[in-house]
């Protein structure tokens, strides 16, 4: 009876029931949370999130912190979504410059406007968020947000991408989407924090990614109330740019629009950095990742040179902080939702 009651109180395996439970609850739960995201190659970066989403989720562990804390924050260019050749808002902007020139003949001397039926897409993606800002702004000023919103989505509907030849809202990341779900499934509240023109991005933002509009922040232009002679009212949008959510206003935007620091943030570029700054500088177990752009086969190779997302300083950051790299080629097991033999690129 001894031997018997000293094997019920050990368990076969030896150890105290109570250890042995926590052994197969870790076993158990890693295992669901694997399965997750299976679009993540079992390396470094998939570990580094599974761990740190165990830890914050565990009641009573020293690591733990509560639903309304959990806070994730995304860029959407690169990071939820491809952004080569050109940011995906800036083909937007320039199909609109294109059918409204006609109309601003001034344009044909002004810069980023002159650039576009020249060609010369790389003096227009010089300009930066500012840019792209001022030619949203001036190609719909005086449009109402509702009138400007049909226009994106017919957009959204009709335009392809130039190489892959599929809708653009198609050249998301699965891994991402995976993520996304993963992180609201035990109890984060994600957010797009990007340097995109805000009213675009919340057309697409809760049917492609789940992300509801008021979770999306981003840059935004001048918005007037006005009340219509027939007695209606809208909110018409101006040509001034307003608010610039890239580089240092980022974490202004976050405390501006959500009011909470995050504890997750995920970005690829330079732009990115002070968004990764603030998430890691807060109290506790915080998490700061950068999407590498590695696959040439897959997507695209490209990092401290681009003109389009580049990666330099936050990349020389995150090595020196230990925070999360993820390496497209070696990290991702597929890239888009679509079947990976369809993964290539007209160049």
């Amino acid at each position: 009876m001894k031997a018997a009651d000293s094997q019920m109180k050990t368990g076969r395996s030896g150890m105290q029931p109570a250890a042995l439970a926590l052994v197969m609850f870790a076993f158990f739960t890693s295992a669901t949370f694997a399965d997750d995201l299976p679009s993540w190659n079992d390396s470094g970066p998939k570990r580094a999130i599974v761990d740190l989403v165990t830890r914050v989720t565990r009641e009573g562990g020293s690591d733990y912190v509560a639903p309304p804390e959990r806070i994730a924050v995304f860029d959407n260019d690169g990071t939820l979504w491809a952004e080569q050749p050109i940011y995906f808002q800036l083909a937007f902007a320039i199909d609109r410059v294109a059918a409204l020139a006609p109309q601003h003949p001034e344009w044909e001397q002004q810069q980023p406007f002159k650039g576009i039926p020249e060609g010369n897409l790389t003096a227009v993606a010089a300009s930066g968020e500012h840019g792209l800002l001022g030619i949203v702004a001036a190609t719909h000023a005086g449009l109402s947000t509702t009138a400007f919103g049909a226009i994106v989505d017919g957009w959204i509907a009709g335009a392809e991408h130039p190489w892959f030849k599929r809708p653009y809202t198609a050249l998301v990341y699965q891994p991402m989407l995976e993520l996304l779900a993963y992180l609201r499934a035990n109890g984060f509240k994600t957010f797009i924090v990007s340097g995109g023109g805000v009213e675009f991005m919340r057309r697409f933002a809760e049917r492609v990614y789940g992300i509801p509009p008021e979770q999306v922040v981003g840059s935004s232009g001048a918005v007037r109330f006005e009340v219509m002679p027939d007695g209606s009212v809208q909110l018409i949008k101006d040509a001034k740019v307003e608010f610039v959510d890239d580089g240092p206003g980022k974490p202004v935007g976050i405390n501006r629009f959500i009011g909470r620091q995050p504890i997750f943030a995920f970005g690829n570029s330079d732009g990115d950095l002070e968004m990764l700054q603030y998430t890691a500088s807060g109290q506790g177990l915080r998490f700061a990742g950068l999407v590498h752009h590695t696959d040439d086969a897959r997507e695209w190779a490209y990092d401290r040179a681009s003109h389009i997302g580049k990666l330099d300083k936050a990349l020389d950051e995150a090595k020196a902080k230990g925070w999360i790299v993820v390496d497209m080629k070696a990290d991702w097991k597929t890239v888009f939702p679509f079947p990976q033999q369809d993964e290539s690129k007209e160049k």
